[in-house]
């Protein structure tokens, strides 16, 4: 290039410059061009390419095996249900006998229809394939109609025997059909195909009375959306359950007979003696709740409503059992509601669920809520399960409804499954705690990233679709698990059915970003399934995606899902890419849309009453952010992103040998012929992904970021280096160290033998940096797990790595209330009655914060711990019962400020059986404080001062408290009680700028903890501003300034102070470590 440029300018003159010019930069141009993206002409050929890989496969089907359901393609026979063992459900659930792999395939044949011309007639010819696959499969099973043309040669609809899975049935058989009528009525496009619709008034289509010819003599006159309702009638007994939860099975032509306790259990037309084996029913969130988008366009298709109320009230059975921290599980009992396990993941058994609940919204999308109705004149085998269940809501009905459900589901796995260390990927937790569970992810899981390109969340699709990339490129297929931790496949499960997630995904973000990175990784799945995949009669799976060994079985959804993306990946301007309407493709990749009327004259729009409020929340992602801009020359914007290597290394990527690295021809001698091959040695390991990738497109000042690496430390505390806390804590926890919260984390007894592992999180994750204990010994802890441990067991800790700070800020004030005694009759000569539990001693912590709750627990215990023992002799005298609340108060800042008395902690209730008396007996109520000086002897022989916020300012107040020598028995402490609402109050006027308890990071926010949670002290009120010294009513400096505290509470608490028998402060603390406070450790 260097040394053209120099001859054309050796020769050059004025008035040839000007076309010179315009020729070298039309030169540059093209070249930018081909640097720029992938050819048009190498994307034709990959187009071509997946074409003639689902024909391979889709003619062997119907030369082999169809009518049958699937193809086995290393032996080349058809794959049928195993009728000599009804629990091989790996294949029962999904083969029913109705030629699964052509309803599967026609929406595949309908898109292949609008293929670009081409020299082998692709697209007119999927489209006659399309036609004659309606008609094969309306010979089979006739037309929907109850009258003779409803007989097909293998039977009456879906009238078969055959115990099938409901899940896989709707979206493989319902969702097959249904995506095929929307093509054969036009609904969803095909080039060139424009069948002509007879339209009323209202914009209902006549399509029964006004069929449309096809060349090859069949009329369409809606007859798969006929045997669509034949098929989903069939499975409507599934949901007679007390739960809203479908069961997971069905029998096509039985009902279901085998689950005994259904409502509808001997209400069967033509009942099945039960198996002998207790039906299990456990199905799961994905099952259950992925029924929407298939049910919901039947019922607005055939105006039967009872589809879509029973697939969404399934949905929201699912959802409506989420846990506290907004996870679901995988299993889930449709009988009883409980969920089986405890993992929660975005894999398998959850995986569509979060698909369905974004993609319901998008195909409501505009759309009006459901009529109810329904439908009249229906025969004696008609069932309806939503008639046991009360009608859903218009907010059940909503669009807006299931894009709430998204946005929170979505922040739930952000939060507790999403991890970000050494390169973005999700783990598995307890749906409870959110506590990792385990460290592997699976193929199902590769959906993902496609789902979150529709949400808008884009960057994190990017990011971990590239690790799905990476393991692609070192197995040139996904394992069905491979675990992060390890680096190999989990457990053996090595296998790969053709599954389509990774491809899908794929799609999306390449219809997303339109980066061509995408194409190449779409140009190596096409590949390597064409290198590992073919066999004579078909596509196989991997048994072993290690070893390359073929599964004998073609799914139905190899031609149904993974052809059809990665056709539409090489087809940009395919009509469905074009479409600018909501339509949706299913999780079994069928294109479904709601269609909307069509009038031949305008019609007026009623506009009704807004029943359901329009949903927004700013906090979550609402609109589609602008996809990365494409650098010059390398035209990627994956390969330029800084974490491009660092999913490689998750994966191992750059340990294993790159297989298609070629070395240079050889020579090989047969005979008389010398014949040249490449012989495949590995050249160098993976240094890029996918290995499809031109060097040209990597960025040559591309740079690599540092892996982010967890700053993480051990504290391991020795055996014996504790002594107890006290029996009746011990007795609390049987000895043990731990005792688990429920959801709330973990409690410490005792740190003697314990080891603690602590991770460092920064912000935006924290509002500060921090430690947070993430295991104890063996045990994880989920993101917002707590530890909670007592002062009493850190009181003698003087650990550098583990010792306890004291909280100069926040204070417990705790009061003593005498519970006055009930008067109770006794009879002499009855014996002793047992003493009812109100007359044991009581502790009631008032506190809905963590300390309540925990202190809550402890209360059972040792309410336990003193059950009464009965005694002889004479009867005790009664002695006094008394009740703690822990009020939470707040030191004042400013010049005025004074330390709080060095008093000795006052005891914990809970441990304490016996408390005698607190630190302060005496207790002075002064009112507002503002009139003037206090008595003499308020101060001198009370050892506390009560008083009420407002009025005057606090340096006021304090100033009208009496000159007094110190003593044990003079003021020792004021104690401010505040409203809860103070509007305008002297004390606010000039001090009301006070610093809010903030903990320093800003006016206004909660003391302690993350904004907008609730912060353990349960306090959120304004710090007393004392920006005067202390002075005396004469006006002299106080020499020993008065400590002061400001409670909340008001009225109430003022009154709750004026029953206090005695008064103590117990202090607050936190632990810290290096410098770094631990957030989740509670010291209670």
């Amino acid at each position: 290039m260097g040394s053209w440029t120099l001859a054309i300018s050796h020769k050059s003159s004025n008035h040839g410059a000007p076309p010179r010019l315009i020729v070298l930069f039309a030169l540059l141009v093209s070249w930018l061009g081909l640097v720029e993206a992938m050819r048009p002409s190498r994307i034709a050929e990959l187009r071509q390419e997946t074409v003639d890989m689902f024909y391979h496969g889709f003619d062997n089907y119907m030369n082999i095996a169809f009518p049958e359901d699937e193809l086995r393609p290393v032996s080349c026979t058809p794959l049928t249900r195993d009728p000599l063992n009804p629990r091989n459900i790996a294949l029962n659930d999904v083969l029913g006998n109705y030629s699964l792999t052509l309803i599967d395939s026609l929406s595949s044949l309908a898109i292949l229809a609008s293929a670009p011309p081409d020299k082998k007639n692709t697209g007119p010819k999927a489209l006659s394939d399309f036609q004659d696959g309606v008609a094969a499969l309306v010979a089979q099973y006739g037309d929907g109609r109850p009258g003779p043309s409803g007989q097909g040669a293998r039977g009456r609809g879906f009238d078969v025997d055959s115990k099938v899975q409901v899940f896989e049935t709707v979206i493989r058989g319902v969702g097959g059909l249904l995506s095929a009528h929307l093509f054969a009525v036009g609904e969803l496009p095909i080039s060139g195909y424009d069948p002509r619709i007879v339209i009323n008034d209202d914009g209902d289509t006549y399509i029964e009375n006004h069929p449309i010819p096809w060349p090859n003599g069949f009329k369409y006159d809606g007859q798969l959306l006929r045997l669509a309702l034949d098929l989903a009638q069939r499975l409507l007994p599934a949901f007679y359950t007390q739960t809203g939860l479908p069961y997971p099975r069905v029998n096509l032509r039985h009902g279901i007979p085998f689950y005994l306790n259904s409502p509808l259990h001997g209400n069967n037309l033509d009942s099945k003696p039960p198996e002998d084996t207790p039906e299990i029913t456990e199905t799961c969130s994905a099952g259950a709740g992925s029924l929407v988008l298939e049910f919901t366009v039947l019922s607005r298709l055939t105006g039967d409503p009872r589809f879509e109320q029973a697939a969404k009230r399934a949905f929201w059975a699912v959802w409506s059992r989420r846990s506290n921290i907004g996870l679901i599980g995988a299993g889930v009992d449709a009988e009883g509601g409980h969920w089986i396990g405890g993992f929660s993941g975005i894999g398998a058994g959850i995986d569509s669920f979060f698909e369905y609940a974004l993609k319901t919204y998008i195909l409501l999308s505009g759309q009006e809520l459901p009529n109810r109705t329904m439908p009249q004149g229906h025969d004696g085998d008609w069932l309806d399960p939503n008639q046991i269940y009360h009608p859903l809501s218009d907010e059940d009905n909503s669009a807006d409804s299931f894009l709430q459900a998204w946005h929170h589901a979505h922040a739930a796995i952000k939060r507790h499954l999403y991890s970000g260390l050494h390169h973005p990927h999700y783990v598995n937790a307890h749906m409870s705690t959110g506590s990792p569970q385990a460290y592997w992810i699976d193929s199902l899981g590769a959906y993902y990233s496609g789902l979150l390109a529709l949400a808008g969340e884009l960057d994190e699709a990017i990011e971990t679709h590239l690790v799905y990339t990476a393991l692609w490129t070192r197995y040139s297929a996904l394992p069905e698990r491979w675990s992060v931790r390890d680096g190999h496949v989990e457990g053996g499960l090595g296998w790969w059915p053709g599954r389509p997630e990774f491809i899908e995904s794929t799609y999306h973000l390449y219809r997303a970003t339109r980066d061509p990175w995408y194409l190449y990784a779409g140009e190596m799945v096409l590949k390597d399934i064409n290198r590992r995949c073919w066999t004579k009669c078909g596509w196989s799976g991997l048994q072993d995606v290690r070893t390359g060994e073929k599964s004998d079985r073609m799914e139905s959804f190899f031609l149904g899902e993974t052809a059809k993306y990665l056709y539409l990946l090489f087809d940009p301007d395919h009509p469905l890419n074009k479409l600018d309407a909501s339509y949706v493709f299913t999780t079994e990749g069928h294109p479904l849309i709601i269609p909307r009327k069509k009038a031949h004259r305008p019609v007026r729009k009623m506009v009704p009453e807004q029943a359901v409020q329009p949903y927004f929340d700013a906090q979550f992602t609402n609109t589609c952010p602008r996809p990365p801009v494409l650098p010059p020359l390398t035209s990627s914007a994956v390969t330029a992103r800084p974490d491009f290597y660092n999913a490689a290394t998750l994966i191992r990527l750059h340990q294993i040998p790159n297989i298609h690295g070629l070395e240079g021809p050889i020579a090989k001698l047969s005979g008389s012929k010398s014949q040249i091959r490449l012989q495949e040695r590995p050249k160098e390991n993976y240094t890029y992904f996918p290995w499809t990738l031109p060097r040209y497109m990597l960025p040559a000042d591309g740079v690599c970021a540092v892996t982010k690496q967890a700053q993480t430390s051990v504290i391991e505390f020795p055996s014996g280096s504790q002594q107890s806390v006290g029996s009746a804590f011990n007795l609390m926890f049987g000895g043990h160290n731990l005792v688990r919260m429920g959801s709330e984390g973990i409690a410490i007894n005792n740190l003697a033998g314990l080891k603690l592992a602590l991770i460092v999180e920064e912000p935006p994750e924290t509002t500060e940096r921090a430690w947070r204990v993430y295991s104890i010994g063996s045990l994880p802890l989920g993101r917002d797990e707590k530890v909670f441990i007592t002062r009493d067991v850190l009181e003698d800790m003087s650990d550098p790595l583990f010792h306890r700070v004291r909280d100069s800020v926040i204070v417990d004030i705790l009061l003593q209330i005498e519970i006055p005694l009930e008067p109770s009759e006794h009879n002499s000569s009855s014996p002793d009655p047992e003493p009812p539990l109100e007359s044991q001693s009581t502790i009631e912590l008032e506190s809905d914060s963590a300390v309540g709750m925990f202190s809550s627990f402890l209360q059972q215990i040792t309410s336990a711990l003193r059950e009464p023992v009965a005694t002889f002799g004479p009867e005790p005298v009664p002695q006094p019962k008394f009740k703690y609340v822990e009020l939470p108060a707040i030191t004042p800042v400013g010049k005025g400020a004074a330390p709080l008395p060095d008093v000795r902690e006052a005891p914990n209730p809970q441990t304490n059986g016996v408390i005698e008396s607190l630190s302060w007996q005496r207790i002075f109520f002064a009112g507002y404080a503002c009139n003037g000086k206090l008595p003499d002897a308020a101060p001198r022989a009370h050892q506390v001062i009560v008083m009420r916020r407002g009025g005057c300012s606090f340096s006021q107040k304090l100033a009208n408290i009496p000159s007094f020598a110190p003593a044990r028995g003079a003021l020792q402490l004021v104690v401010v009680v505040s409203d809860d609402k103070v509007e305008d109050e002297d004390d606010d006027l000039d001090e009301g700028r006070n610093e809010r308890t903030s903990n320093g990071r800003g006016e206004g926010k909660r003391w302690g903890g993350r904004e907008g949670e609730k912060d353990a002290a349960n306090v959120d009120f304004i710090r007393p501003l004392l920006d005067e010294t202390q002075k005396t009513p004469a006006g002299i400096h106080r020499h020993r300034p008065i400590a002061m505290l400001m409670t909340g509470g008001g009225e109430e608490a003022y009154e709750l102070l004026k029953t206090t028998r005695s008064l103590g402060l117990r202090r607050r603390y936190h632990v810290e470590s290096q410098g770094l406070k631990i957030s989740n450790l509670v010291v209670l």
